[in-house]
Formats: C-alpha cells, structure tokens, sequence
C-alpha cells in the first residue's frame, strides 16, 4: 500500500470515539490524580487505578504493558531537580510510591528508526470539577489537560490500525502516560527517567494543547528565590526592626519592570510574595518568589546573571531612596546584609529546535504530508515535559495536541474539552502515524 493509499484510508477512517472512549475519559476523569505537588498529600492520588483503566482500553488494541512502576529514589537526586520534589519526597514518604507511570507499546521492539513515542500525563492540577458529558463537551478537571487527549491517541491509533495493518508491524508505538509533569515536578520523577531509560522513538509527539499546531521547542523555567532574613518589630515601633514587606515588595517591582525586556524566549514571572498575614506588626523575614522560563541553556544564563545584577542594583536604589524614611532606615542600611538569592529550580534543559538537523527537517516533511498546521515561529512556546528530550540523538520531538492552555481553562476551574477538537486530534494522530510509517526519510 503506498502512502497517499494509506492517508487516503486515514481520512476515510473514522476518529470518532465510540461509546467506550466516552466512558474511559469519564472514569479518568472522575479518578483524583492531582500528585502531592499540588494537593500536600492531603488527599488520595489514584494514579495506579487510572493507569491500569487506561492499560485495559490500549489491550484492545494490541497495546501490552512494558512497564508499569513508581520511579526509583535515584530519580530525584541531582542539582536539576526542582528543590520542592526534594523537600517532599522527604516529608512524605510515599510521595513516589502513589505516583507511577505507565509504559506500553504496540507491535514488537523495533530499532528507534522505526518507532513512534507519544507522551501523555494522567495527573492534573488540584481541586476538583464536577465531571460530566452534555453530549458535545467534557467537563472536568484532566479535560484537556492531558486526560481528555490520553483517549483521543488511543482514538487515533485505532483509526491508524485500521487504515494500514504496517501500524503495530513495520512501526511500533509507544505510549508513556507519566506522573510528575503538574506541579512543578517539571517531569523529573515521570517523564526523564523514561527517557533515559530508552523509551523513545524516531518521532515523540508530546500530546498538550496546541491547538493541533505542531510546535517543535518548549521552554524549561528556573525558579528564583528573594528571602529577606531580618529582625521583626512590634507596630508601635516599626523601626526597630526590618521591614521585609516593604523592601520585598520594592524589589517585585524593580524586577517587573527591569527583567521583561530582556527576555528574548521565555516569560518573566513575578509569582509569590509572603511576609505575614497580622497587621500590628512588621515582619522582619519574608520571600518573593520569580518563575523564570527561557528556550535555551544561553538564554537561562543570560537570565541568571540578569537577575543578579537586577537584584544588587534594586538593593542600592531601596537603600538610597529609604535612607531617612520614618520606620525604615534600619532595613534601609541593611538590606544588602539582610537579603539573599537562593535557586529552588534551575539547570533544566530546554528543548530548542536544531540547526538544520536532518532529523529537525524530517519533521517539516511529515507535518507537509499529514496536512498539519505549524506553530508560527513568532509566537511563544511553552513549557512540558518534552524538556527531557533535549540532546536525544536521532529523535525528533514535537508538541501537539487538541485545544488551548487558556481557552480550555486547563489548570483553573470550569476546565473543558469538545468532542470535536479531541476527535480532530485523533484524525491527526492517525495521519501522523500513517505518514511516519510509508516516508522512508524517517528510516
């Protein structure tokens, strides 16, 4: 069967999803598997049950279990590991035992040439969405972000089978549907230790919202800590002590309006500021926190030492303007003494599109074939798990999947996904396969 043969078939047959597809998502749905990261531990995390319901939807279609298991300790150790999965794990001490992920393949181990990865995550965010189908829209938290598009490849991948009988034979695909990627666990725990396991293929296809644009980069982010360490005071006499939430929030300003422009590839975060929540006293210790993301390893250096001097020239222009301020001097004179940088998360790769690589082009070609839009160079990538692909050799990574981040309210309450943009999705994961498997520049 030759390719247009084959995508001719692809666009015959039917992405829809059967009776059974709707009733997978709804149980996925209504399982709780926000992870510790989010939740505290304060409630249960049913990973294990949602990975085995997702196993026994893939079996009908050929699909078999490689592996199926919590992440080894060794995982989490390692100056790129985000410090808050540290202190975690340390607290709670099945914080990797209730958060495994899930390995499957269909067909038999073929080399890398030959072979498709998707990606996928089972764990959301925290809270709680009533979950429902109104006939034409999923509700509920996972929707599109990523339980909702974990059915749709299954979708796809039985609309490929039955497009071309190559799909399982001439290539394998493997799904891994990881732990760890919400939260800020950046994928340290789910997604990296697979890869550097090997389970990869040629093509690995990240399945987030894109709005079914295919985006071949993503940022990584480093997490930045301003701690003030000073002496507290009572109200009555505020300038006895240090005033950790004027000269923090004089910094988060400095910083709003220093670091954005020099940005060139990621987004600059002002995100936490905390100090006390009383107002009869003036509190001498506090933190700001900053999400820094960037899309390159240059680009995160650039911004690290950005931040650096932003912060002494911001601690220099607190003292001088506070100098014979009421109330604030002493913060004033001492808050270079008082005030230090320490990194929660940093050294992450960042997946950057290569220069001309063969494999890089190979993705331009597939996307031609499988009548795919591209995300347009001048809009900003954003940050997942494909991170971890970054330096793989001869793979191709990309970003694609139904919906939108924002417009699909992943992460926030009234999360939702249509039937129609999963379904689409489905149609465009079949094409891929099918397009992978008859272009021999991918062998």
């Amino acid at each position: 069967m030759t390719a247009s043969e084959s995508l001719a078939r692809a666009h015959r047959a039917t992405a829809q999803f059967t009776p059974g597809e709707r009733e997978l998502l709804l149980r996925l749905l209504e399982l709780p598997t926000a992870g510790p990261l989010e939740t505290g531990g304060r409630h249960p995390v049913r990973l294990w049950e949602a990975q085995r319901e997702y196993a026994r939807a893939a079996a009908k279609l050929g699909f078999e279990v490689v592996s199926h298991r919590a992440a080894d300790p060794a995982s989490i150790v390692g100056d790129n590991v985000p410090r808050l999965v540290k202190d975690t794990a340390q607290i709670l001490p099945d914080f990797l035992g209730c958060q495994p992920s899930l390995v499957l393949r269909l067909g038999p181990q073929l080399p890398r040439h030959s072979t498709v990865m998707f990606n996928v995550h089972l764990d959301t965010t925290s809270g709680h969405d009533p979950v429902r189908f109104d006939g034409a829209r999923f509700h509920g938290r996972g929707a599109i972000d990523a339980k909702g598009p974990a059915v749709a490849l299954l979708a796809g991948v039985r609309a490929a089978l039955a497009a071309s009988p190559a799909i399982g034979a001439e290539t394998a695909v493997i799904i891994q549907a990881v732990a760890g990627e919400e939260g800020g666990a950046m994928g340290s725990f789910g997604t990296r230790p697979l890869v550097e396991q090997g389970y990869v293929g040629r093509l690995n296809v990240f399945c987030e919202p894109t709005g079914l644009r295919v985006l071949s980069r993503s940022t990584a982010a480093m997490t930045a800590c301003i701690e003030v360490a000073g002496r507290d005071a009572i109200d009555d006499e505020p300038g006895k002590g240090h005033n950790a939430s004027v000269l923090l929030g004089f910094l988060a300003q400095h910083f709003a309006r220093l670091l954005p422009p020099l940005v060139s590839d990621g987004q600059v975060c002002i995100a936490g500021l905390q100090t006390g929540p009383m107002h009869n006293k003036v509190y001498g210790n506090g933190r700001l926190l900053l999400n820094l993301s960037y899309g390159s390893v240059a680009s995160a250096h650039r911004m690290e030492r950005a931040l650096v001097t932003a912060l002494d020239t911001g601690l220099a222009e607190f003292s001088e303007r506070f100098a014979g301020a009421p109330g604030l001097a002493l913060t004033a004179a001492e808050a270079a003494e008082i005030t230090r940088l320490e990194w929660h998360k940093r050294g992450l790769p960042a997946l950057s599109p290569g220069q001309a690589r063969p494999e890089d082009l190979a993705v331009d070609e597939l996307v031609q074939d499988a009548g795919l839009a591209r995300w347009p160079a001048d809009e900003p990538a954003f940050t997942c798990d494909a991170i971890w692909m970054s330096g793989v050799p001869q793979t191709s990574t990309v970003v694609f999947g139904p919906g939108s981040l924002g417009a699909n309210h992943a992460h926030a309450a009234g999360e939702f996904a249509d039937l129609a943009e999963l379904e689409a999705f489905s149609h465009a994961v079949a094409r891929l396969l099918l397009s992978f498997t008859h272009n021999t520049i991918w062998s």
